[in-house]
Formats: C-alpha cells, sequence, structure tokens
C-alpha cells in the first residue's frame, strides 16, 4: 500500500488543460446551441442580479461592507446556475484565449463565440428584465426594491471611461479566476465552493460585469420610463432624479468600456497567463 497521499483534485497543469479542451469544445458548438444556452447564462446572471437587488433593498441600515458581502453571496447564484446547469456565458468564454494561444481553435472561432454568445447573453438579461418590470416586483417592500434597483442603474451610468474599463478589468479577473478553479473540481459541491468567494469578491468590491449590467441598467430604465405614478410616489422621487439613467449612457459610458475591461481582466490577465505557466511549447534545447 503507498503512502503517498493524493488530492481529489485537479493540480494547476491539469486545470490549463482542461480549460484548453473546453475552449475547443465552445468553439464548435453550432450556432443554434450556442444562443440557446448564452440566452440561459443571461436570464441566469439576471437571477442572481434580481436576488442581489432584493436582499440590498433597504440595506442602509447595515454596514456598507456587510450589505455589500450579502449581495455578492446571493448574486453567486448566477453564476452557480450557468457552471453547474450548463450555459454559454461571455465572459467565462474569454478563457477561450488559452485555446487559441495552443492554436487549438482559430481567432475566427474564437470570435465567432464571443459574438454569438454576448448576443445572447444580452436576450436573456434584457428579457429577464423586462418580465421582471411586468411581475412589478420593483414596488415590494413599500418600492424599496426598487428604489434600490434605480439606485444601482444610476451609479453604474455615472462612471468615466477609463474607471469603468479598470473595474471591469478586476471583475471578471476574479469571474475567470472561479472558472478557472472550478476545472479543479470533480463534484458540485466543489464547483459551487470554488465560485462563491471570487464572485461575492468582485460584488462586494463594486466591480462591473458587462452580463450583469445587461440586466442591471435595463430593469431600471424600464421602472424610469414605465413605471406606475404611484411608486415614484412612495418613493417620494421622480423619473428626472435618475437623469445619468439613459439608454445611450447604458452602452456608451457603462457596456462598452466595461466590456473592454472585462476581456482584459479574463483573456489577458487570466488566460493567457496560466497559458504562458502551463501549457506554452517548451523551448527547444
Amino acid at each position: 500500500m503507498s503512502s503517498e497521499m493524493s488530492f481529489d483534485a485537479f493540480p494547476p497543469p491539469a486545470m490549463a488543460a482542461k480549460a484548453e479542451s473546453v475552449g475547443v469544445e465552445k468553439a464548435r458548438l453550432d450556432f443554434l446551441s450556442m444562443f440557446a444556452l448564452a440566452i440561459l447564462a443571461g436570464a441566469y446572471i439576471a437571477i442572481g442580479a434580481i436576488f442581489c437587488t432584493t436582499v440590498l433593498a433597504e440595506g442602509s441600515a447595515l454596514p456598507f461592507g456587510l450589505g455589500r458581502l450579502l449581495g455578492g453571496l446571493v448574486f453567486s447564484t448566477g453564476l452557480i446556475l450557468v457552471v453547474v446547469g450548463g450555459a454559454e456565458l461571455f465572459t467565462g468564454n474569454n478563457l477561450m484565449s488559452m485555446a487559441l494561444a495552443s492554436r487549438k481553435i482559430s481567432l475566427g472561432g474564437l470570435l465567432r463565440n464571443w459574438v454569438i454568445v454576448y448576443v445572447g447573453n444580452f436576450v436573456g438579461s434584457v428579457a429577464t428584465a423586462y418580465i421582471m418590470f411586468l411581475s412589478k416586483q420593483y414596488a415590494f417592500g413599500n418600492g424599496a426594491v426598487g428604489l434600490t434597483a434605480l439606485n444601482i442603474g444610476e451609479a453604474k451610468t455615472n462612471f468615466g471611461f477609463i474607471q469603468a474599463v479598470a473595474l471591469g478589468i478586476m471583475c471578471n479577473a476574479l469571474v475567470c479566476l472561479a472558472i478557472w478553479l472550478c476545472y479543479s473540481a470533480r463534484s458540485t459541491t466543489d464547483k459551487i465552493l470554488s465560485i462563491i468567494p471570487p464572485i461575492s469578491a468582485f460584488v462586494a468590491c463594486g466591480f462591473e460585469h458587462s452580463v450583469a449590467n445587461m440586466y442591471f441598467i435595463p430593469v431600471a430604465l424600464f421602472i424610469k420610463e414605465l413605471g406606475e405614478p404611484q411608486f415614484f410616489a412612495v418613493i417620494n422621487k421622480t423619473a428626472a432624479d435618475f437623469a445619468h439613467l439613459t439608454w445611450g449612457n447604458f452602452f456608451v459610458t457603462n457596456l462598452v468600456p466595461v466590456t473592454i475591461g472585462n476581456i482584459i481582466g479574463s483573456a489577458v490577465m487570466v488566460g493567457l497567463v496560466y497559458w504562458f505557466a502551463y501549457l506554452r511549447p517548451a523551448p527547444k534545447p
């Protein structure tokens, strides 16, 4: 009997090989499957955002950091659904840069996946936002849920370009570290426990996730533009109080720079660094 200890989790070199093979599989998905799974991922991340918004409603009595931590813990639900349930998430798929660097997929294959999945994520997120608006859940808690959603949307559409890029970099570095840690897992429990700390950290710290913002900002816009007058009377606000919250600012001020930051934080700072460490060709003697 061997006295050598063994561990269930895959070690980092095996994780890198798995990340590479997963990237190849993602690039080979047919259009309809890829798009359908991307819509699901957008909806799943939106569910995490709904959970987060509800938990943060009327949270001013809590210390800032504690409230953000609670929001991050429940937001983790979104990525757990994506990873365990199986769906295509743009920000996680940025790790396909490892397969690209190994020349296992082409640049065209990578961009095809990213574009299709990004659009599918947008469809799933915005559709979920509109369903939530129709549900009038924003009026729950004497309007506290809706007011929280409006405040989140207003804050997210009031960043400078460089600030939004930087917040996007930090966010997706953590998201892809969560995905990376999942490549060490052999069980569902392993995956869940790998996801919660990095995702809680990015939400608690106020970093910016492009797909999450495809829910957070549109739902706030629907409430601002279509919300019932009695809701605004209850929260003692008007639509004019959320001046930065516009569709133009959603795309230009937030989504574009945050997406750029997300790609840098994941494809470069996580994917290519781990490729360099574990997968780059050995130097010739």
